[in-house]
């Protein structure tokens, strides 16, 4: 198994890149976002992959973040969705707002995605939602819509570490929300927070 390639980009689009890495070059299939992020760089990368080992191919798909490949691995294994529909599928919209729709069962958005129609959108959600909601794994990539709602770093931080330390996420997402309105406009740090939901435990 590749778990990442090293090396320098001599060659993308917004489906694919080549990287060199010692003189070898991989194609990679990659997704809208992790083409936005590849796109500026000039210099060497670090793209997380996955290998599809099939009997006429062997595919590298691959992502700029770990969290993003962490949701498409979580997406190729659901019945009825290959890699290339998983591929579409966060390029269909940004890894934040596609794990916000599984985990709040946001059907008519899953169904909106070319090759997803409702009955494999509630499969999505039905073998997905609760991997999502305990996977701290996955949590960087947001949990919110990015286009409405400005993202609270610290508590996204604090979030995932709660989670990793055996907290029930929506526990702790409740936790922090209250301590974050009842906190009169403080400037909380992760730090502030993590140990004010431990020590209201």
């Amino acid at each position: 198994m590749i778990a990442y390639l090293e090396g320098t980009i001599t060659a993308l689009d917004a489906t694919s890149a080549i990287i060199d890495v010692g003189g070898v070059g991989y194609h990679v299939r990659i997704s809208l976002l992790t083409w936005q992020r590849l796109k500026d760089i000039t210099i060497k990368t670090k793209v997380y992959t996955w290998l599809q080992v099939k009997e006429d191919s062997h595919t590298l798909y691959g992502f700029v973040e770990p969290q993003e490949k962490n949701l498409f691995l979580h997406l190729v294994s659901v019945t009825g969705i290959g890699a290339n529909t998983a591929l579409i599928m966060l390029s269909s919209m940004p890894a934040a707002d596609l794990q916000y729709a599984i985990v709040h069962e946001d059907l008519r958005s899953l169904s909106s995605i070319k090759g997803i129609g409702a009955k494999t959108a509630q499969r999505v959600v039905l073998e997905l939602k609760d991997k999502l909601m305990k996977d701290p794994a996955t949590l960087s990539v947001g949990t919110l819509p990015s286009a409405s709602v400005n993202h609270n770093t610290q508590r996204d931080e604090a979030l995932i570490a709660l989670v990793t330390l055996g907290y029930v996420r929506n526990v702790a997402e409740k936790a922090l929300d209250a301590i974050i309105k009842n906190g009169g406009g403080e400037t909380f740090t992760t730090e502030d927070l993590i140990r004010k939901v431990l020590r209201s435990a």
